[in-house]
């Protein structure tokens, strides 16, 4: 199965950098949603979309309906205020200020102009700034535009005001190794994976053996991701996120992670068990952990009522929420297990 699937290996790598692309901080989805409609749409699938944002896909097929969650909000920060020297102090939304200085950013306005800057700490020149070593904080960082602009009312003339988004270049890589290094692995390589599913589904008419629908949610970074949307129907909930690497966890970025149990607590004993079972029945390569500070759509979906058995895979993923990396492999061992799971 797995050789034969290679070319929906590489599609779900081309996917995630094209979807990575993208820019989509929580709270604003309109590009990456019109993308999935569009591609979704193309396979030839009824897809429909969510006031608060989000795209769902029925793939078809007959019972027991599945769905598979993948999220594609990404961590992002706003303009705060606009300082009297013209640079833009930030308002936090999921990042992290000691992994985010010097990176690149795009501003986006209320009306949808797209402005360039930079990162930066304050007074950011070592040679005139004799304390280049503060601790980050968010009230101490600084976007810095490329623009020529030194005043507040220059800033202001751009259309750029408080509560505009700021998008992180990702910086998304493949490496000779096949390591995938990029910004924003959670979720959106994923979202790849999924879309892998929509691409098999739509080429071989009449494999599934029971209905499976895809959920790709926003707002998960803040944590109601999937808390609206999900038919009344669905029986299972597969969330399809990233799979955790760091210390007393067996996973690495070539596995895929199957979690038990995470800051909300366990997963679905049975449905976890199944995966399990169709992990080793493939030879799919993956490890059992449990992730202690994380939570995914499934938790949302759950403590917004729903009465559904409910798991979570997702190919291990090293640095979360800063310059995360993946491999090739845990890509590919994800897309085995989600597409043999669905098939079974």
């Amino acid at each position: 199965m797995a050789h034969q699937n290679h070319e929906y290996h590489e599609y779900i790598v081309e996917q995630t950098e094209k979807v990575i692309g993208i820019d989509s901080p929580t709270g604003y989805h309109y590009n990456v949603q019109k993308y999935l409609v569009d591609t979704i749409q193309a396979m030839g699938f009824e897809v429909r979309t969510l006031r608060k944002g989000g795209v769902i896909a029925n793939l078809g097929g007959e019972g027991n309906p599945l769905m598979m969650l993948a999220h594609v909000d990404t961590l992002g920060a706003f303009v705060h205020y606009i300082k009297g020297n013209g640079r833009l102090a930030i308002s936090n939304g999921t990042l992290n200020p000691n992994n985010i200085e010097t990176e690149n950013v795009r501003v986006i306005t209320r009306s949808g102009a797209v402005y360039e800057g930079t990162i930066q700490l304050e007074n950011a020149s070592v040679h005139v700034n004799p304390d280049v070593n503060a601790e980050r904080k968010f009230t101490n960082l600084e976007v810095v535009l490329d623009e020529d602009v030194t005043s507040k009312e220059d800033v202001e003339k751009l259309g750029i005001c408080a509560g505009d988004f700021l998008a992180v270049e990702p910086r998304f890589q493949v490496t000779e190794k096949g390591y995938i290094k990029s910004r924003f692995l959670d979720d959106k390589a994923s979202s790849g994976v999924l879309l892998g599913i929509a691409k098999y589904v739509s080429e071989h008419p009449g494999c599934l053996k029971r209905n499976v629908q895809l959920f790709f949610t926003t707002f998960e970074e803040i944590g109601h991701g999937a808390s609206a949307g999900i038919p009344e129907e669905i029986e299972d909930l597969l969330a399809v996120d990233m799979g955790c690497v760091g210390d007393h966890l067996a996973c690495t970025e070539k596995q895929v992670s199957i979690c038990a149990k995470d800051s909300s607590g366990a997963y679905h004993f049975e449905m976890t068990n199944e995966l399990i079972e169709v992990a080793k029945e493939h030879g799919i390569d993956y490890a059992v952990d449990i992730y202690p500070s994380y939570g995914s759509d499934a938790g949302a979906a759950l403590r917004s009522g729903k009465d559904v058995r409910y798991a979570l895979i997702g190919q291990g993923v090293y640095a979360s929420h800063g310059y995360e990396r993946t491999h090739k492999d845990g890509m590919k061992q994800t897309f085995e297990l989600a597409l043999n799971y669905v098939l079974k």
